[in-house]
């Protein structure tokens, strides 16, 4: 990581600059300037002040802008400049003082307001600088750079940097680490002065044994940004902390140690005991929690892996639904990541993204809007409310969206077989979208979208012909030289769909290596395995119906690609013929045993994936009846079953006794 610290600034050099011009001013001609006796317990050391006690020199933990103490104890950029800091103990802010400063940072919304806050102070203490340089870091990171560079060029900046550099060994513990980590977020050269002048104090403190448990994660923090987790400076830091209790640290600690830990991967196994330790000691403080802990320990246990800690997500959701108004666009893309990664939602939580999401999907950041459509799908949960205006926010915003957002918002409806009311201007759109930025798709992220629109009676034909081009397939193969088998399934399902429901067309066809025989697989399949105890039940009650086990095939293999949960075979007069019969077969039954896995979680609506079988099945020749879970389970004799399966596979017939 050390080398994207290197590439906006560096220091070094306007440092240099600084330290010539100070070098001159501290010369003879300002030393008279310079002085306190011992009496008055002063004296002045390289330009700034210290305040001297019986026991020696006490750390200075304040820097003062303007109202200079002593004429000569400032830190000057250039003979006009303005602005000046020293440190000085005379003055330092109360804890209102402070508290409210970080209050009128948070509000700046560009580096320009937070500098003219800095210069509008008339005392800023070594934590109140750090946290302005945190703040300017946070509004102008983007990705591994700095949107505005220049900003650290300003005098207000230079100065800032300047005196942390010069009295790093006066800094408080907290003040230290919280300016080593700001300039490691500003990516300044770790090869700087400054940054070489507070890391090194940082480990010399840190050798001494006694910064709290915040502290040492600021820091551990620092030298993740600059040297990697294979710090050694970061492993003193966490086996310091491992020597304490989880248990008596206070939220602030915990979270930040999670924190610290998220940048760890790889190395948790190191940590598994600390993690088990927090993990049991965090369940019984999330009641606590505010929106940015709920987040940030949620997204620790996901880059961990953390399944073992279930308890604790499911404690971290049930906090989390007091806090979905309220949380930030990043926030709830943690969250909502989180839960799809362990595979939990809650019926509350549920509730509230229900009430926050109409309010929010045409102002909400676009991830935030795919991440929550992506949720819902994930997770089978259809909410018209939600999707309603997922699809009203995409009308109108989905110029702005990445191919990716697009894809993962279409995916959710395709999968749930949902359709807006609005689908016909929702589904205009996808096809303007793909007319004007086709070639910005990658492959696999257009097949999931064209895949999505089939599922829900979509046919962008025009564009479904361009994937069955050899340059198409081409670049399929290229991102995996051995195509999953999953997309392969993808492609032939959607070489099926223009067969069978769009007649006109005559584009490409698909070539047979790249079909697949079954779409039924472990994993991402395009069909559901049927309940193993619905279908032994349906599978006894037609036993009893046919008389004879042999009248009837189980889960078997069409040859095209759907497996059947059970196939009835009838002649032209309408008489069940065995299952191993091959001819004077003039019908077939398909009895779909759809499970409650076959439909959303929260309505009785079939997904997507097995619509569009029982719809593929009745176009290829199949007479599909349902049998539905909730149907089958209010059957409460074997009677009633018989009666339940006649009427549903013969309902114009009389039922025969044997």
């Amino acid at each position: 990581m050390a080398p994207k610290l290197i590439q906006n600034l560096r220091l070094l050099a306007p440092l240099g600059g600084v330290h010539r011009y100070l070098a001159g001013a501290a010369g003879p001609s300002s030393s008279a300037a310079g002085g306190r006796t011992a009496s008055g317990r002063c004296v002045q050391r390289r330009g700034c002040w210290k305040l001297r006690t019986e026991g020696g020199t006490r750390s200075v933990t304040t820097v003062v802008r303007g109202g200079s103490f002593a004429a000569s104890s400032y830190v000057g950029l250039h003979r006009d400049s303005e602005l000046r800091f020293r440190l000085t103990q005379l003055h330092p802010p109360s804890a209102e003082e402070e508290r409210g400063f970080r209050r009128a940072l948070e509000t700046c919304s560009a580096s320009p307001q937070v500098l003219k806050l800095l210069r509008s102070v008339e005392v800023l203490s070594d934590t109140m600088a750090a946290a302005s340089l945190h703040r300017v870091a946070d509004l102008e990171r983007e990705g591994a750079a700095l949107r505005d560079p220049s900003v650290l060029e300003t005098d207000t900046i230079r100065a800032l940097c300047y005196q942390l550099e010069q009295d790093s060994e006066r800094l408080t513990e907290a003040g230290l680490v919280s300016a080593l980590h700001a300039c490691a977020r500003l990516f300044l050269d770790p090869r700087s002065t400054l940054m070489e002048r507070l890391l090194s104090e940082s480990q010399r403190r840190l050798i001494r044994g006694r910064m709290a448990v915040g502290e040492l994660c600021t820091l551990g923090q620092a030298v993740l940004a600059t040297e990697g987790p294979g710090s050694g400076t970061l492993e003193q830091a966490m086996a310091q902390i491992q020597k304490q209790e989880p248990g008596q640290w206070s939220l602030a600690d915990l979270v930040a140690v999670y924190r610290l830990l998220e940048g760890c991967v790889g190395e948790e196994g190191k940590h598994r005991d600390l993690l088990n330790a927090m993990h049991t000691h965090a369940v019984t403080v999330t009641s606590r929690m505010d929106p940015a802990a709920v987040s940030g320990v949620l997204s620790c246990l996901v880059a961990l892996n953390q399944t073992q800690a279930m308890p604790l997500v499911i404690s971290l959701c049930k906090q989390a639904v007091r806090h979905v108004a309220h949380f930030s666009d990043e926030e709830l893309n943690r969250v909502l990541r989180a839960l799809i990664h362990f595979g939990h939602s809650d019926h509350y939580f549920v509730e509230a993204m229900e009430k926050h999401v109409p309010a929010a999907a045409f102002t909400a950041h676009p991830e935030t809007v795919a991440t929550v459509a992506q949720f819902f799908g994930h997770r089978g949960i259809l909410s018209p409310a939600v999707f309603d205006a997922v699809a009203g926010s995409f009308v109108y915003r989905a110029d702005g969206y990445s191919t990716s957002q697009i894809a993962r918002q279409i995916a959710a409806f395709g999968k749930l077989g949902y359709l807006p009311p609005n689908a016909s201007q929702l589904f205009r759109k996808v096809e303007t979208v793909l007319q004007t930025r086709f070639s910005q798709f990658q492959p696999r992220t257009l097949l999931d979208l064209l895949h999505a629109c089939v599922l829900v009676q979509r046919f962008p034909v025009n564009h479904v012909a361009k994937v069955f081009s050899s340059y198409f397939l081409q670049q399929l193969q290229g991102e995996d030289v051995r195509t999953e088998r999953a997309v392969l399934a993808q492609l032939t399902q959607l070489y099926m769909t223009v067969k069978l429901e769009c007649p006109s067309y005559e584009g490409p066809q698909l070539l047979p290596k790249y079909r697949v025989k079954s779409f039924l697989m472990s994993s991402r399949s395009l069909e559901s395995p049927v309940d193993q105890q619905l279908y032994n039940s349906v599978k006894a009650g037609l036993v009893d119906l046919f008389g004879a086990r042999s009248f009837f095939g189980s889960k078997v293999l069409t040859p095209y690609c759907y497996t059947l949960d059970v196939e009835v075979k009838l002649d032209e007069d309408g008489y069940v013929l065995p299952a191993s019969q091959t001819s004077d077969v003039h019908k077939r039954i398909a009895l779909c045993i759809d499970g409650q896995k076959r439909f959303t979680t929260n309505v009785r609506q079939l997904l997507g994936k097995e619509v569009i079988k029982q719809r593929h099945l009745q176009l290829l020749g199949y007479e599909v009846v349902q049998i539905p879970f909730y149907e089958f389970e209010e059957l409460n004799s074997r009677r009633s079953v018989v009666e339940y399966l006649h009427q549903k596979i013969f309902p114009h017939t009389f039922r025969l006794s044997w």
